[in-house]
């Protein structure tokens, strides 16, 4: 059933005159592909946190060792670096097939990591998990952006949000059930059936339109594949050094250095080789940042993304580390983020879609993160519990009112035939600040208890904690194991290194929040103006000048 046109009189209050303003029905076919939408969120959902729940018992189940870091670095890996190709391969071939591949790559990669027998298995069935992730994350916004005007986006998200929070909220507890009493395979088996509902629902209700104007040989050579293997292979070298930088090997070593530099001097290449001549249809078209919005928000994404992972990782830090909390008690002490940030998400873009304002959102977003964070620093082994809940729910409220705002901001100054090109590259850098948000804070971290260890009695302890080890020995086991005055001292340490940890992300976030004050407040568009819109099975897209017929985009054009 196609979305439906009806055209309501309206009275010009200036004089007199009657004009026609469009009206969309929204029917059966509309809200089926909203439906399907949800339930593709929803693996991305279960399988952050089912995966992350069961990661020890699979590491000990496959006696991978210290290689562990690559069931969730191939994913960041693959997740990132395919985005900008899929935001390039929904233009020139449209969303349908392309998400009907991504789901099934990343049923397919769930089965294979299911059904892994080795470490080398596991891993690359996560990368090929991962691939199909970054599509998910970034085919979800593009389709509702060519479902819904801009101006009411921020509604139609927030439903995908909640089937979102609730998959994240469950799936905890869904990954120690399916630990406990099963085999640790079915963590990754039960995403198969979702999977397959998924594809089902896409393939029935899924219908849009694209531009059938050439071959697929013609379409094929659009694609940038140069820029493509450009940033796919600067993304991989900075992952790997960021993988091991601090931990296999010191930060100075040229295992570290060399591939770090060749990952920002190829990022550099990319950018140069996307605004040059050379390059006839560009994956990251240089056009979306030629004005100030876009370019503020893209790097602000960055900031957010990098200061999200950053709490994520380093609060239970402190839970295990320092109060003594086991990893199940901890993830009960991190609720108050869980069950405020989501629902402050949701709340958030259904503000932003009633008043169309997403700068004061970002304002008052950042600055209550930056309290939050500076915050943490003051929590340490006398804290009460009132202190970490109230410091918790601080930076979650922050953190909420930008999370889902970011890309509307990002999309308002643009047109919209650059949606899936915006949406795929702000999507590619919200994915390539996750890894920076571990490793920033990681080396910060480590090269604090290097500095105070000398406070540590027991030689042993301070030369297990010392060289970038601390991070990775971080657990209530291990601090629980150790016998007073080290004990004491230990946690005197850890407390005094997480006080830098979270001083520094201060200044991530106060950049971030001063920054805000240089977007323009741009109108968000009421008119749905796609070549990309629903149809109805079989049948082209009626073009309807009434509802696509776009005054032009209410445009920052300030040039940097």
């Amino acid at each position: 059933m196609r979305e439906e046109t009806t055209v309501v009189e309206k009275e010009d209050n200036e004089d007199g005159a009657i004009t026609e303003e469009p009206t969309l029905k929204r029917g059966f076919q509309f809200w089926a592909i909203i439906f399907a939408l949800c339930v593709t969120g929803l693996l991305g959902a279960l399988e952050n946190t089912v995966v992350a729940t069961s990661l020890p018992t699979i590491v000990r189940a496959l006696d991978i060792g210290d290689n562990y870091v690559w069931i969730t670095n191939a994913f960041f890996l693959t997740s990132a670096a395919v985005q900008p190709l899929f935001g390039q391969v929904a233009n020139i071939f449209g969303r349908r097939w392309l998400t009907l591949f991504i789901v099934a790559i990343f049923t397919l990669g769930s089965g294979i990591c299911g059904g892994a027998t080795s470490e080398n298995m596991l891993i690359i069935g996560r990368a090929v998990q991962g691939i199909g992730s970054g599509g998910v994350n970034m085919i979800v916004d593009v389709i509702v952006s060519d479902l819904v005007p801009l101006r009411e986006r921020g509604n139609f998200i927030a439903i995908v949000l909640t089937v979102y929070a609730v998959g994240s909220s469950i799936g905890p507890f869904v990954g120690g059930i399916i630990v406990e009493r099963t085999s640790w395979r079915w963590v990754f088996y039960m995403i198969l059936p979702i999977g397959g509902f998924a594809l089902v629902l896409l393939f029935l209700f899924l219908h849009t339109s694209y531009k059938r104007d050439a071959t697929f040989a013609q379409r094929l050579k659009r694609i940038d594949y140069l820029g493509n293997i450009l940033i796919m292979g600067a993304t991989a070298a900075v992952l790997c050094a960021l993988t091991y930088g601090g931990s296999r090997y010191p930060w100075g070593s040229w295992r570290i250095v060399v591939p770090l530099v060749l990952g920002l001097v190829g990022m550099a290449v990319f950018m140069a080789f996307e605004g040059s001549r050379f390059c006839r249809e560009p994956v990251v078209p240089p056009r979306l940042f030629n004005n100030r919005t876009s370019l503020v928000v893209f790097v602000n994404t960055y900031l957010f993304t990098v200061l999200l992972y950053w709490v994520l990782f380093f609060i239970p830090v402190y839970f295990q580390g320092i109060l003594g909390s086991s990893a199940a008690r901890s993830g009960v002490q991190m609720l108050p983020i869980t069950l405020v940030s989501v629902p402050g998400a949701v709340i958030a873009v259904i503000v932003l879609s009633r008043f169309g304002k997403y700068k004061g959102l970002h304002l008052a977003g950042f600055a209550i993160l930056t309290l939050g964070l500076g915050l943490f620093a003051h929590l340490g082994p006398d804290s009460s519990n009132a202190e970490w809940v109230i410091f918790q729910i601080l930076a979650a409220l922050g953190s909420g009112m930008v999370l889902n705002t970011l890309l509307p901001a990002f999309q308002a100054p643009l047109a919209e035939s650059d949606q899936a090109a915006a949406t795929a590259s702000w999507s590619f850098m919200r994915s390539f600040g996750n890894v920076w948000g571990v490793a920033i804070p990681a080396s910060i971290f480590n090269n604090q208890v290097n500095r105070y260890s000398h406070r540590i009695s027991d030689l042993s302890v301070r030369q297990l904690l010392s060289n970038g080890n601390a991070y990775g020995h971080i657990s209530s086991e291990f601090i629980n194991s150790l016998s007073d005055p080290v004990r004491g001292e230990v946690i005197g340490v850890l407390s005094d290194a997480l006080k830098l940890v979270w001083e520094v992300s201060v200044v991530f976030s106060g950049v971030a929040f001063l920054l805000v004050f240089l977007e323009k407040q741009v109108p968000l568009r009421s008119e749905l103006q796609t070549d990309y819109g629903m149809t109805e099975k079989g049948r082209p897209q009626k073009r309807d000048d009434a509802i696509f017929e776009s005054p032009g985009p209410n445009s920052d054009t300030t040039q940097v």
